[in-house]
This record gives C-alpha cells, structure tokens and sequence, in this order.
C-alpha cells in the first residue's frame, strides 16, 4: 500500500488528505450520508471511483443540481427494472433526468394504463427497499451489442457513441468517452438483478432514493423525431425528502390551478381551435381586451422612449433569408417553403430582423439619424415539432414586440444600457418584480463573424448586464449565429422563472446585408445592431402573466374592469348612469341585467374573476352611494359614488393589483 494525497475541495474550504491506495470517494466523505457522488478534475464520479494521487475531490450533495440528476436518474432506471420485470416484453428506449424528475421511454404492444403505473410504483418500492447497489462495469462495443442483442434501441445508442445528443437524452447513455453499462446487483449475493446502458454516475444503492412519485405517461417519438417508431413514456419525479417531494406535488396542484390553458377556457379569453391546427390560437373579445390593452400601453411605452413604428409582410422569398443566414442555421424551425411565380421559394418569416434590415437600407442614412430604433409588433410563424408545443408558451404562430436598433460604435454601451433599463420598468409595469439576468455566450460549432468580434460584443453585454446590480447567470453556448444576448428572467407568483426579454448585440448581419451611414466626417461606416424582443412574444407574456395572476387580472388589464350589481330591476338605471360616468374616464365596466339573483350575480362576478362589484338598493339610491366589493370578498356599504369612481380610476391609472 502506497499513500496517495487528495485535495477535499468543500468551497470555500479545502483540505489535503493523505489516504493509502483503494481509497473510494464514498470513504472520504463517510461521515455524510446528503454525499451522493464525486466531481474529480470537473467529472462525475461514482463514489466508488478509487481515488488517484494528486486527485482534487468535491463532494456532490444529494440537493444540488448534479445531485439531483443524480438522483433522477438512478431512479429512472429503478423504474425500468420495474417496467420490465412486470412487462418482460417491453422494449427499453432513453431515461434521462428532466426539470423536476425523469422519464423512460419504452417499446410496449399497448399503452399503459393508470393501473399499470401503480404496479411498477409499487414494484420499484420494493427494489428500493432490497438496496440494489449501482455498479459501474466498462464494455467494448461489441460485446455491449452482444449483451443488448434483444434491445434494438440500444444496439443504435451504441452506434451514436462519440455523437449523442442531450436534445433527445441519448448523451445519458452514450455520453462518455467510453461505453458503460451499470448493473443493479443484489445487496446480499452481489448477484445481477438487471442492466442498463449508461454513462453515469449514479447513486450507492436503492437505498439512497428517499421519496419518488410516478406522475402519468404519454406517447413519445424515439428520440424526438416524427420519423421515429412510437414509444410509450413514463414520466416521474424524485426528491431528498419526503417533505421536499410533498412540497413539490402542492405546487404542481397550485400550477395547475393557474395552467393558462385551463384558465382561457374558464373565461372565454382565447382557444386553438383544432380546424386551424396546433400552436395557432385565435383571441375571443375578453382576450382580445387584455391583449390590446397590452399592446396599446407597450405602444405608448415605445413612443416615449423613441422608437418608431413599422409593419412588415408574413412571407418573403428564400433569398433574404439566404442572405442573413437563417436559411443556413434556422431551416429546421421554418415552415417548408411554398414555390410561387414559376418555382421561386416563399417563406413564412421567423423573424423580423432581415425585413427591418431593408427598411434601414431603403434610403441612404446619416449618423444624425442614429440611433434608429425601428419597432413592430410582427407576427412571425415556427414549426415547432407537436411535442413541445404547449398553449400559448410555445406555439408555431405568435407575435413579437420586436425592435431593431441600428447604432454607431460610440453609441452601443449606452444604448444597450438604456433599453435593458427600459424593458425592466416595462416588465415592472405589467407586475413582474423578481429578476436575474442570463448572459449567452457563442456557441462554438454554431456562429458566424470573427472570434474578436463575438468577445467584444460579449464584454459589451456584461458590462451593461452588471450595471442593473441583478444576478448575472453565465449560459455558455446558448447565444444566437449572429451575437450574444442577455436574457431577463422573470419568477411569477409561485416562483417558477420565465424566460422573457432578450437584448442580442449583432455586428454580423449589419455586414451582410451591407448596411451603412454616412459619418461626421463623411466616411461610409457600418452600423451596430441590436436585437430587442421584449415580451418575446405577446401570446406567450398573455399567458406568463395570466398564470402569474392565476386569472384574476389587475384592474387595468381585466377585460371588465366592474360591474355593476343592482338588487332589483328597478336599481338597473342607477347603476347604469354609475357606469356611464366611470365609460368617460376610460374604465371598462358592465352592469349585471340578467334575471339570477343578486347572490348569483356576485358569483358569476367571482368566478370571472371581475376586480370591482358595485352593488345598489334603495338605500344607496336614495345615498348617492353604492356598496363596494372587491374580488377578494371585502365589501365597503354606503360609499358615494363619486368615491367609488375615484378609487376605481386611481387603481387603473396606477396600474395596481387589488
């Protein structure tokens, strides 16, 4: 036996060890069972990774993010053991971990039932309490394909070795630069109870899964592609804790309360009709009133701040978007091109900024004229695959507040500083509160321009980013061909983090398109382009800020602001000249003339989610005065009217919630 010397690396601590040879991870941190794995020179380790000399090792707690995965996944693969001792004919697909759990997918003769789900909830009960330990073994490829004969899914995993992909989940299998496959042996005989092909790491044992629920299943495409046989999926979530997986299942309940699909059905604000198809909503009236009511103080917004309006054709032909490179990098998000005037290509746009692009370069331009901040609300369409499209947050046709601000060199940091300034008090305006700031960097396979160009933009971004005093959160590789972004993220009501504005510098489709202006000094120079989406999509910002407010809109935004409950039919002109009087100060209101009685009418107010309920009798009349009920059930009596109205207008011009 050999001493070897470990660096234990507990930031903000580290401390050397000397350890004689065999020395697991699991022995160096004995004395803490939240340890799960190891991180040694940046790679996940199992903790029975023998430890080497000169070895630097941080421990993995069981509730970080790798931890998590970690833990996901181990249970993932709990769960198709379970799968297939219950259906021995099924067909193993891909388990990775996924935001808030895991799923498999599997090759079975018929869907499973909800019944089915809980025979392998309670069958992975009892892996888990025979403490299978995990255990890592190398194979060479040909006997991986020898061993997995009767797994067809598997057998072209380990041909994708060296090219997986973490879109479709297959870089959990075949990730590493060498094949693996991890076997759950029994705890006693140390016996193989079952397989799978993995790059790891994964927990000890069963033991180590403290609490995990099966939630439902789905179809799925192999690996994400149309093309792809049909699989069934399993999804799944599992937690540190008890309390942590109860915790986490009260929010799901609480986030489908707020599902905005569920609430634009409930009140009548929008639907996807399936004769349009999937992904392309139609707004009904009520929709139609938040919606405008949006668009129309972002328009008032924009005016104030300079931007200048302009609208923009749904189709143009192939060559433009040749020629700003979408066509090159974006085709698989494009809708297939339609051959109009004798075989030319037309494109349904994806984006505005080619077509803002020709409006700067339609005439010559001066610097006087710059910054130039071009704005359009433009509908733009995406053929997203049928599996990831969601509701209004992730659909094939949307429009975008877009802007394109085209700028000289010397104006660009304080430009990018006043429009991030400026789409953060417009989110603050719509009652968004809780930001951080997402900072992406050039992917490295997937870019145009010079490396030069792409750090200077970047450094430009963090500086501006850095200004806000906002958590500033690295996203290496997650920046567009054309430039870096920054990225706002929003957290709603109930926590959960919005993707909502981007601001994207760009010096490389300004040199395509050969976009220029005349200097001071009368020298032809090329202008700086930003990006700017703010709401990213008005369809998707509806639906985060419908959730965010679980349906019950702030007065401003409610398509009806009040409404007016008489208590009988004689009290209906009162409320109606009470009505007429908040019309002219701008206040959207309705009085209730249906025969329900005047109990009912207060519900159906309620579960319109109706901010303001003015209620009047004979006794008000005779007052000047109504009663005055908020949504949340408190109630005013005898308030004079004209108290009534200023309160309402005061609640609407401050854009407040009640």
């Amino acid at each position: 036996m050999t001493d070897v010397r470990v660096i234990i690396n507990r930031e903000p601590d580290r401390e050397e060890r000397v350890v004689t040879t065999g020395t697991t991870a699991a022995e160096l941190f004995a004395d803490d069972r939240s340890i799960i794995a190891a991180r040694v020179a940046g790679a996940l380790k199992d903790l029975a990774y023998a430890v080497q000399d000169g070895d630097e090792v941080e421990p993995v707690e069981i509730g970080s993010k790798d931890g998590l995965d970690i833990l996901r996944h181990s249970t993932a693969h709990v769960m198709a053991q379970a799968v297939q001792q219950l259906f021995p004919e099924a067909k193993l697909g891909i388990g990775p971990p996924v935001k808030d759990g895991f799923y498999y997918d599997f090759d079975v003769e018929k869907p499973f039932h909800p019944d089915d789900l809980k025979a392998v909830e309670k069958k992975m009960q009892e892996i888990i309490k025979r403490g299978q330990r995990f255990s890592r073994r190398v194979v060479a490829d040909d006997d991986a394909r020898e061993e997995l004969a009767a797994e067809p899914y598997k057998l072209e995993l380990i041909g994708l070795k060296g090219s997986a992909s973490a879109e479709d989940g297959s870089n959990v299998e075949v990730g590493g630069a060498e094949l693996t496959i991890y076997d759950n042996l029994d705890a006693k005989t140390g016996e193989q109870c079952w397989g799978d092909l993995c790059r790891g790491p994964h927990l000890p044992s069963t033991r180590h899964i403290p609490a995990f629920k099966l939630m439902r299943n789905a179809a799925a495409y192999w690996r994400g592609s149309e093309k792809n046989p049909m699989l069934q999926r399993i999804y799944g979530t599992a937690w540190p804790s008890k309390d942590e997986l109860k915790a986490h299942l009260d929010f799901l309940v609480e986030a489908e309360k707020r599902d905005h699909r569920k609430l634009g059905n409930e009140l009548d604000l929008f639907s996807i009709p399936e004769d349009i198809g999937s992904g392309l909503a139609v707004f009904h009236p009520k929709g139609g009133i938040i919606r405008r009511t949006m668009e129309d103080y972002s328009r008032k917004r924009h005016e104030e701040e300079g931007y200048e309006f302009v609208y923009t054709p749904h189709a143009t032909k192939g060559k433009l978007f040749e020629k700003s490179g979408h066509l090159d990098w974006y085709a698989d998000g494009m809708y297939p091109p339609m051959q109009l005037d004798e075989g030319t290509d037309y494109y349904l746009k994806p984006m505005n900024c080619p077509m803002h692009n020709l409006i700067f370069d339609a005439r010559g331009r001066s610097y006087r004229e710059l910054p130039l901040r071009l704005f359009e609300f433009g509908t733009v369409y995406r053929y997203e695959k049928s599996g990831v499209v969601h509701g209004l947050t992730r659909a094939r046709g949307f429009t975008q507040d877009d802007a394109h601000i085209y700028c000289t060199r010397e104006q660009m940091a304080d430009e990018l500083d006043s429009t991030l300034t400026f789409v953060l008090d417009l989110l603050r305006d719509y009652g968004l509160t809780d930001f951080y700031l997402e900072l992406s960097t050039k992917d490295p396979e997937k870019f145009v321009g010079s490396d030069e160009t792409w750090e200077e933009a970047t450094e430009v971004l963090r500086k501006v980013a850095e200004k806000q005093g906002l958590p500033l959160v690295p996203d290496p590789g997650g920046a567009a061909f054309y430039g870096p972004k920054i990225s706002v993220q929003a957290k709603d009501a109930i926590g959960r983090t919005w993707q909502m504005s981007t601001i994207q510098l760009d010096f490389n489709l300004p040199e395509r398109f050969d976009l220029e202006y005349t200097a001071a000094d009368g020298s032809r120079q090329q202008p700086v382009m930003i990006h700017r989406a703010l709401f990213g999509s008005i369809e998707r910002f509806f639906a985060v800020l419908l959730e965010h407010y679980a349906g019950a809109m702030p007065p401003w935004l409610a398509p009806v602001t009040v409404t007016g409950i008489p208590i009988t039919d004689e009290h209906v002109p009162y409320l109606q000249e009470v009505a007429a009087e908040l019309k002219k100060r701008g206040i959207r209101v309705e009085v209730d003339t249906s025969d329900d009685r005047m109990q009912k009418k207060i519900r159906n107010a309620q579960k319109q989610k109706i901010p303001f309920m003015l209620i009047a009798g004979n006794d008000d009349v005779e007052a000047g005065a109504v009663s005055f009920r908020y949504r949340n059930g408190e109630q005013k009596n005898g308030v004079p009217v004209a108290d009534a109205v200023a309160e309402i207008v005061d609640a609407v011009e401050r854009r407040i919630q009640v």
